[in-house]
């Protein structure tokens, strides 16, 4: 069994339900937030990389820039989620982020109980771009490859080719310094 955060409700583990539909114009729009995000930290010194929680209605509920190399966006956008929102809650959620969540945030997404995953750009264009940059060893371990060895059903969508330039744009500068 599973508690929520309050103790009080005692769900049943794992916790699912039906996912609101999302269109792909929706998806898009909410990545352009999360680059928003990544944009507005990579001001102040992290890393251009930017979430968004989406939740049941298509709000945008919560945002995180990434903080450092262990700290990244979606990671810590999942366990803030944890702490503020019931299980049943977060698995009608969405994560949405500018890249490819590594695996150590993918992790985080599949402990949170987020249902569904949405990402502009694949792993693979952004070592591309940084190489071996000791501030981004990027693994070649493809979110859905992570997804597919857990117990729950998390939907995945991208990349989203028709935006990877634009969210591709400020790490070509950004790995160079």
């Amino acid at each position: 069994m599973v508690f929520c955060r309050d103790k009080a409700k005692r769900l049943p583990h794992p916790v699912q339900g039906s996912l609101p539909d999302m269109t792909r114009d929706q998806m898009i729009a909410h990545i352009q937030a999360a680059n928003a995000v990544a944009l507005g930290a990579a001001e102040h010194g992290p890393h251009p990389f930017g979430a968004v929680l989406v939740g049941p209605d298509d709000t945008i509920l919560m945002r995180q820039g990434n903080i450092d190399t262990v700290h990244h966006a979606e990671t810590e956008l999942a366990r803030r989620a944890a702490a503020e929102y019931a299980p049943d809650f977060l698995w009608r959620c969405t994560l949405v982020s500018t890249g490819e969540p590594c695996a150590m945030c993918t992790g985080a997404l599949y402990w949170a109980n987020i249902g569904r995953l949405v990402y502009g750009y694949e792993e693979e264009k952004l070592l591309e771009l940084t190489g071996d940059h000791a501030e981004n060893p990027t693994m070649n371990l493809p979110s859905r490859t992570v997804l597919s060895h857990g117990q729950k059903q998390i939907e995945v969508h991208g990349p989203f080719p028709e935006i990877e330039d634009e969210l591709l744009a400020p790490h070509r500068d950004f790995w160079r310094r």
